[in-house]
């Protein structure tokens, strides 16, 4: 059922950050930082596959992701929800639920054998797509999901995704150049914000993690093992 109610956004990324926070999907630690998936140090970690476990919340934030995506992006604007291998594909099913379309996901490669595909699901040529993910850091990776689908014949000028960080100032660069729209739900400084509000954290850890989001590279730098 598609939602009819419509939050504000300032209100949808209060509510999402205080989720996330609430069944620890926010990880923070300045004394041993977490690696991320560039190899690279952070003190904070987003794990936004926890939300399928918590009905009630992945209920009320894939309606908050399909009224964000209807709002910005218009309310007979996709023919078919993609998701991305692996964390986008359950976010994906749910937001091609609520919104009557196919669903279909994109595989990171090709499998390999039988028909070699990367895209699993009917998608046909001329249809208009929403790639759905969990999150985006800088952007890059959605470029391989997007270009994937544009081969079938399709296009896909928007992703949608519950996290976006909003460090890394060439995001939205990298895909508008690609000619990719970005609609989230929240981002680290939401999190941070909601975190000194329900005092979640010490005000050290809050204060080392704000650091580091105010320039995330210089704060890798320095803390390279």
């Amino acid at each position: 059922m598609i939602p009819t109610s419509y939050p504000t956004s300032d209100e949808i990324a209060r509510l999402t950050a205080r989720m996330l926070l609430e069944i620890n999907a926010v990880n923070f630690n300045t004394e041993t930082p977490y690696t991320l998936a560039s190899g690279l140090p952070s003190p904070s970690y987003i794990d936004c596959r926890k939300l399928i476990s918590f009905p009630r919340i992945r209920a009320t934030l894939m309606d908050f992701l399909t009224v964000t995506v209807m709002r910005n992006a218009g309310f007979e604007a996709f023919d078919n929800i993609a998701g991305g291998e692996t964390a986008g594909i359950p976010f994906a099913a749910l937001v091609a639920e609520r919104m009557a379309l196919p669903m279909t996901y994109v595989r990171k490669k090709p499998k390999g054998y039988g028909k070699n595909a990367r895209i699993e699901g009917a998608m046909r040529e001329g249809e208009r797509v929403l790639l759905v993910e969990d999150l985006t850091t800088d952007g890059g990776s959605k470029l391989s999901f997007v270009d994937a689908i544009r081969e079938t014949g399709a296009s896909c000028a928007h992703t949608a995704v519950i996290f976006y960080y909003d460090i890394f100032p060439e995001t939205e660069k990298t895909l508008g150049d690609h000619g990719v729209a970005l609609h989230h739900l929240c981002t680290w400084w939401d999190v941070l914000a909601e975190a000194r509000a329900q005092a979640a954290f010490s005000e050290d850890t809050l204060a080392e993690v704000e650091r580091f989001l105010k320039d995330p590279r210089a704060w890798q730098e320095a803390h390279k093992a």
